[in-house]
């Protein structure tokens, strides 16, 4: 793989939205941050021998007239994108992004939300070699199957890394980590877990509560918010079905018996933009078959929680680069990710993710 500086990570983005806006501003807003010092709202400061200035973005895809065209740089703050701007003054990228593959990645309420670019769809695989892409970020709407597995596809003819933030799995399934780990390609995912949201609180206080030898009867999780995300998933019950399964499991991976429990996305409510509200409810019993309950209500903006998980998940698959590792990296998957090829609790992930940076882990 190319590789112009002495660290750079050359990456790649597919959908320029909330997820990829709130990124390329975390990259900017920590680039300069010094090593040695804890910094509030990176999970690690350096990972292996890679900081956050370490990332350069080199190629980006989309198919909103708004955004096609554009550089990086004016791209990731145009309409329908809604995330909280907290670093504006991005540097010209000499990024433009490109009209990417369409397929099944919009349909009902963005069909009608997006004016879709007349611009046509380039060469994926071309457009990542030329650009010296070592990784693909996926941030595709949720339920886009196809377009997922397009893009996949296209990096391995390219030979290009893929971080699979959405529900469509591909990490996780057999035959699909299979074809990246033959051709010696590394792969993460599936379906990005926040840095602090919905599915790592409700899976840590879960675990916890087994761990302590309470007996949970029922849980439910409900997720509210006013993105383009959850007005794609109000289309109907039909793009959901990878979403739910993938939060369902990362919930129920954590009990080891079977009870009633309903997780996923509730309801899309325009005024809150990108702030995400989720409700938790466990109820069950404890010493002496008492009952007890619990209710939590977390409120946070969507777009930044996902960024710092992302600059970790970039940081391992070069380091996975770097040891010629292709195939899952099944640490990275398990710690920040809810679809994972093994589902881990997230302590015991972040010691997988520690050890895999100092050299212990994967194959």
């Amino acid at each position: 793989m190319k590789n112009a500086g002495k660290n750079q990570i050359r990456v790649a983005i597919a959908g320029v939205g909330n997820c990829a806006s709130s990124l390329i501003q975390g990259v900017c807003y920590y680039r300069d941050t010094p090593v040695d010092k804890k910094i509030t709202g990176l999970l690690n400061t350096k990972f292996g021998k890679y900081t956050a200035g370490d990332i350069k973005f080199v190629a980006a895809f989309d198919i909103d007239d708004h955004k096609v065209g554009k550089d990086l740089s004016e791209a990731i703050f145009a309409e329908p994108n809604c995330t909280k701007i907290f670093f504006r003054d991005i540097p010209y990228q000499n990024v433009k992004v490109r009209m990417g593959t369409i397929k099944d990645s919009i349909d009902g309420n963005l069909a009608n939300f997006i004016s879709v670019s007349k611009e046509k769809t380039i060469d994926i695989a071309k457009a990542l070699k030329d650009s010296g892409s070592e990784i693909l970020l996926n941030y595709l709407p949720v339920g886009s199957h196809e377009a997922t597995r397009f893009y996949a596809e296209e990096c391995l003819k390219a030979g290009v890394a893929f971080i699979n933030c959405i529900p469509e799995f591909i990490a996780s399934d057999e035959n699909w980590e299979k074809k990246f780990r033959e051709k010696g390609i590394p792969c993460i995912g599936d379906d990005i877990q926040s840095q602090l949201g919905a599915t790592v609180l409700h899976k840590t206080i879960i675990k916890l509560l087994v761990d302590r030898g309470m007996g949970i009867d029922n849980t439910y999780q409900l997720n509210i918010g006013g993105n383009t995300d959850f007005l794609n998933m109000h289309t109907g019950e039909t793009r959901l079905i990878s979403k739910r399964i993938s939060k369902t499991s990362a919930i129920s991976s954590m009990i080891p018996y079977d009870i009633p429990l309903r997780i996923g996305p509730s309801d899309y409510i325009p005024h809150l933009k990108d702030n995400k509200v989720m409700y938790v409810n466990i109820n069950g019993k404890m010493f002496g078959n008492i009952p007890f309950s619990i209710d939590v209500k977390l409120s946070v903006e969507d777009s930044p929680n996902s960024a710092g998980i992302v600059i970790d998940a970039i940081r391992a698959a070069k380091i996975a680069w770097d040891r010629g590792i292709g195939g899952a990296i099944i640490s990275m998957s398990g710690y920040g990710f809810k679809h994972p090829p093994i589902q881990m609790p997230y302590f015991e992930a972040k010691t997988a993710v520690e050890e895999f940076i100092a050299g212990k882990r994967e194959r």
